[in-house]
């Protein structure tokens, strides 16, 4: 089992120091006949701040929170400085310091997930579902099929944006879940898959590079961002391990350099 120390594990200590001063504090009050006129430097910046380290603990392990995105490799779906309002209740929130959840549903195909970095757990990254357990996900050139039906793929406009241009936008549809990924016109896909993983080796079959097929483990899912030749997903680093989710990002909550994002469904 692997252990992260994140954003979420200092909130936890922060909250746990602070309520430990006002326990403490309350606990001195009932001992004076009166309120001191001056409180003590650790009630003003411990106690006093409990509510808030609280409030801020509990939203983001059980309700929800607002990571930023800080690459391209979800691109045209996301972009970089995308602030996501990500849903803990859809799967469950998960514990401090632990793998711990506490489910109430389960990861679908094409949800955006935001997840652990299996190979470090310190780290949150955020990629696309695109095969679940018992999955059959076939790859070519950039798009993906399940459980052997035809390639759904067609190309739409070309986006606007910079880092759009020379790029083909094509919009992908498999099974029964639709988005519109981005696919470099010179690569097309052919980042190698990393057979040296042990999990990738085991279940997965490469043709060539940008055409294989892997059948998905139990208790793990296929990972892959929306910018197929910008994106280290689980090509790159294997399965993502269930015990690892930690919430599915369902709108872009503002992007400060382009406003007209700002609560854009995902």
């Amino acid at each position: 089992m692997q252990i992260g120390f994140s954003i979420n594990e200092i909130l936890f200590l922060v909250t746990l120091a602070t309520g430990l001063c006002w326990v403490a504090w309350r606990h001195r009050l009932r001992r004076m006949a009166a309120p001191p006129a001056n409180k003590p430097l650790w009630v003003s910046f411990g106690a006093e701040l409990f509510a808030v380290a609280a409030l801020m603990f509990t939203c983001r392990i059980a309700v929800a929170d607002w990571p930023k995105v800080p690459s391209g490799s979800m691109e045209p779906t996301l972009r970089v400085g995308d602030y996501l309002l990500v849903n803990h209740l859809a799967y469950g929130p998960r514990l401090p310091f632990t793998n711990t959840a506490i489910e109430f549903g389960q990861p679908q195909r094409g949800d955006v997930v935001v997840f652990r970095f299996p190979l470090d757990v310190s780290q949150f990254y955020v990629k696309r579902l695109v095969g679940l357990p018992g999955d059959k996900v076939a790859f070519r050139d950039g798009a993906v099929s399940i459980n052997g039906a035809p390639f759904d793929v067609q190309m739409v406009d070309a986006g606007k944006a910079e880092e759009d241009r020379g790029q083909w936008m094509v919009r992908e549809t498999a099974a029964a879940s639709s988005r519109t990924v981005k696919i470099n016109p010179f690569l097309q896909g052919r980042l190698p898959l990393n057979l040296q993983d042990g999990g990738l080796a085991t279940h997965c079959q490469s043709e060539r590079a940008g055409a294989w097929e892997c059948t998905v483990p139990a208790g793990q899912y296929l990972m892959l961002g929306d910018n197929r030749d910008n994106s280290a997903d689980s090509r790159v680093w294997g399965f993502l391990p269930h015990d690892q989710v930690y919430g599915k990002a369902v709108r872009v909550l503002v992007n400060f350099s382009d406003l007209k994002r700002a609560w854009t469904a995902l």
